[in-house]
């Protein structure tokens, strides 16, 4: 059982915000609860809570009562809360800690002293389940945004926990391994383990819960059960942040194609292979139309983040790109691309947010960086250090440099991951905005209520 008595939370590093408010919440043995809300609103910081991490790992004055599984988690060490529960978090990369996909999956294990018979019988329950299979042998650096996800939840299938705690589990999937995800997470619920788990996108999973918690500003405003959310409108839920009780295959959805654009992009015979292995991609007679906004979708590991990163000249490919009718290599494409990674803050460089769209400028123009920044609701933060801002306001940062380069075609890696309703429209708005100034769109996304929201066209990979 997790219980939460009137706990009210706030972080060191923002002393004047309240990220939860009086939160009381009891949460019985098997059960199966979905936190939602907008970007926010406090669901990390509830899972923080039950696994330890505030305050024990994250810097937080916290007044009132927690207990997990009878113990007190202020008078309990990190290491006693740990063995209660286990977490997937939602950039999975931090909390791996070794650098090859089999020795991560055995380290808790190892850790724990578990004997290595009932180790390589877990692991091999777990690559079942998970059919990661292809994965075992590969470092971990080499993994797609989605293959990462999947071993960190298949990490936490090792180490047998009783308290599951998923903070936006399908942020990175594709459309199958979300399915796999809803069947372990059935599974874990038939073998009684308690689950709770932080969710934008519900579809998937819904149905499943036994209660649906609906946070906003750090108090719980809806407490839901089955019955209950089966009466919620698609209004209402828009209005809570949540995404659609719909699932959207990306694979099956029609899309409004605009066929009367000329081409801007030509791929002749253009391929690429890794070193070590036999995943290759090929693209030969594909055009893409200029003023598009093309969904590059296709499963987790397929090559998506490659193929941009093949595009914008950050890894070199075989074969011929021909931009507005002339072949150009990979040092040209750089000029005329910007890419916006799926990690934002990996690309972000100066001490100011006004210094960074600045710097994607080849004359600086004070005025017109300001206009960028009014235009993408940044004008209030253009003195604030880039890595201080939220996820959305970093993103919205590299399109910013985007526009201020004056890049004729912007690659996009996820953008929605993680996001709210409200959040992935704002997005939306913006590309489509993009693409009335003329510049063509790629986006890898595995976001069927994104790519239907703005998108003119599907490429498959």
């Amino acid at each position: 059982m997790v219980e939460i008595k009137n706990c009210t939370v706030t972080y060191a590093a923002e002393p004047n915000h309240k990220a939860l408010k009086e939160i009381s919440l009891t949460i019985e043995d098997g059960e199966f609860v979905l936190l939602t809300g907008e970007s926010g609103c406090g669901k990390t910081t509830i899972l923080r809570l039950i696994s330890g991490l505030i305050p024990y790992f994250y810097d937080a004055t916290v007044e009132g009562d927690i207990y997990v599984e009878g113990l007190n988690a202020e008078k309990s060490t990190i290491y006693d809360l740990a063995k209660m529960s286990g977490t997937v978090f939602q950039n999975p990369r931090s909390q791996f800690y070794t650098c090859e996909v089999k020795s991560e999956l055995v380290f808790g294990c190892e850790n724990e002293g578990i004997p290595e018979e009932e180790i390589n019988y877990r692991l091999a329950e777990t690559v079942k389940r998970f059919s990661i299979e292809k994965l075992l042998d590969r470092g971990m650096f080499e993994l797609s945004g989605g293959e990462k996800q999947q071993v960190a939840c298949a990490s936490i299938d090792m180490e047998r926990t009783r308290i599951i705690l998923l903070d936006e589990p399908s942020a990175n999937l594709d459309y199958e391994a979300v399915k796999r995800l809803k069947e372990l997470i059935s599974i874990w619920k038939k073998a009684g383990k308690t689950i709770i788990a932080s969710e934008h996108r519900i579809a998937y999973l819904w149905e499943m819960c036994d209660r649906t918690i609906i946070i906003e500003n750090g108090r719980i405003l809806r407490n839901l059960d089955k019955e209950e959310m089966k009466k919620i409108t698609e209004e209402e839920v828009r209005d809570f942040g949540i995404r659609s009780f719909v699932e959207k295959n990306p694979f099956q959805m029609d899309i409004h194609e605009v066929t009367d654009r000329d081409p801007i992009l030509d791929f002749k015979n253009y391929k690429f292979r890794y070193k070590k292995g036999d995943r290759i991609f090929e693209a030969d007679d594909v055009k893409i139309a200029k003023g598009e906004i093309t969904a590059l979708i296709g499963r987790n590991g397929a090559g998506k983040t490659t193929f941009l990163n093949c595009l914008c000249g950050i890894r070199k490919c075989k074969g011929d790109l021909v931009i507005n009718g002339k072949p150009l290599d990979w040092k040209q494409r750089r000029k005329r691309m910007f890419m916006i990674m799926q990690d934002v803050s990996h690309q972000l460089f100066t001490e100011s947010v006004m210094e960074e769209v600045l710097l994607g400028m080849e004359e600086e123009d004070r005025d017109h960086a300001l206009a960028i920044l009014k235009k993408l609701d940044l004008s209030t933060v253009e003195e604030r250090h880039p890595l201080s801002l939220s996820g959305g306001q970093m993103q919205r940062v590299a399109i910013a440099s985007a526009i201020a380069g004056d890049h004729d075609i912007i690659l996009l890696d996820e953008p929605t991951s993680g996001l709210d309703y409200k959040h992935m429209v704002d997005i939306a708005e913006i590309l489509k905005e993009l693409q009335s100034m003329g510049k063509t769109i790629i986006v890898a996304t595995h976001d069927g209520e994104f790519i239907e929201s703005c998108c003119n066209r599907k490429l498959i990979i």
